[in-house]
């Protein structure tokens, strides 16, 4: 890990120099690898085309919440691409990279891209699997990462627990009783996303797996497919995935122009149809998302949890409700 932090950090020095070649540095997390291979590889064509500047963006992936670890604790990111906003806000409060009005400088808070969460199963559904509740019945072996070091993991938990919550008029001691009993039947907890996929579509673990419906479209069209279904829940979260240029950074690298040029581009006709092809889900309207995307009503976190403070601070810190449910009996 040393070695590879070092090596990042070299890489995301080099924007200095000649100024007909710049790189930077792209944070993301676990599900992104493919979308963010294809946008930089387009975003470079259309800079150098209006520029002339050879651009290089190099990537970096891992479970959201460590991500923003490596970035607070020195990984110098130009830019981050993480899976929910209090990632993003962890660096701005523990480091001097960023500032904290991060989310007012680009559309929609900016978030270019959403998601949502679903179930894959394997073929012909042989444990039943259809809702959230479904997940805590015994003898079911489900598949999720840590919500300690993973976005997404917490999307899966809070989707959980917000279902359980609604269906029961706003009571916690259904939603407690669910997760619960879901963190009962998990029996391993990756560090990301997609080590969880790997964990479930590679390994052959579990009976379910909670997953981005981005890694989910994913598999499902991959060698494996066949030997998998989808299932969608009755109700399910809003992911929504925001981008920052660390300003400290790129003042550092002399990377601002090049670094909120790429953030901007995010929002373009061009990455829109790429985030599609990849299964996320642009923001704003006029959005029109092929049949493979899941029809699911969803809910936000704000809305059903107040705000990622209040739902980290409720769920996920040190001797939270993770800590209490997770534990096995």
């Amino acid at each position: 890990m040393r070695a590879l932090l070092v090596s990042l950090l070299l890489l995301a020095g080099c924007a200095k120099g000649d100024a007909k070649t710049v790189t930077i540095l792209n944070v993301s997390f676990d599900p992104t690898r493919e979308l963010y291979e294809e946008l930089n590889a387009a975003f470079s064509r259309e800079y150098a085309a209006k520029t002339g500047v050879t651009v290089t963006v190099n990537q970096s992936h891992g479970g959201s919440g460590k991500q923003a670890r490596a970035v607070i604790d020195g990984l110098e990111a130009d830019v981050v691409t993480l899976a929910l906003a209090y990632d993003i806000d962890a660096i701005a409060s523990k480091s001097k990279a960023l500032k904290a009005d991060w989310s007012q400088r680009l559309p929609r808070g900016s978030v270019p891209f959403s998601s949502t969460i679903v179930f894959v199963v394997r073929k012909g559904n042989p444990k039943g699997i259809a809702d959230w509740e479904d997940l805590a019945k015994p003898g079911v072996q489900v598949i999720t990462p840590n919500p300690k070091t993973s976005g997404g993991a917490r999307y899966n938990y809070l989707a959980a627990y917000g279902s359980a919550q609604r269906k029961a008029g706003g009571d916690e001691g259904p939603a407690k009783a669910l997760v619960k009993g879901i963190y009962t039947n998990v029996p391993v907890l990756d560090t990301g996303a997609r080590g969880s996929t790997t964990t479930f579509v590679e390994r052959g673990i579990g009976d379910v797996l909670v997953t981005w419906e981005s890694d989910a479209l994913l598999v499902l069209a991959g060698r494996q497919g066949a030997e998998l279904e989808l299932v969608v829940p009755s109700v399910s979260i809003l992911a929504e995935m925001p981008v920052a240029v660390l300003d400290g950074n790129v003042e550092k690298h002399g990377t601002r122009a090049v670094a909120e040029a790429y953030v901007q581009f995010l929002y373009s006709e061009a990455a829109r149809g790429i985030a599609v092809k990849h299964g996320f889900r642009p923001t704003g309207d006029g959005v029109v998302l092929p049949e493979r995307f899941v029809k699911v009503e969803t809910f936000g976190v704000d809305a059903q949890f107040g705000g990622w403070a209040k739902a980290q601070a409720a769920h996920f810190d040190d001797k939270a409700q993770f800590d209490q449910l997770a534990v096995k009996p």
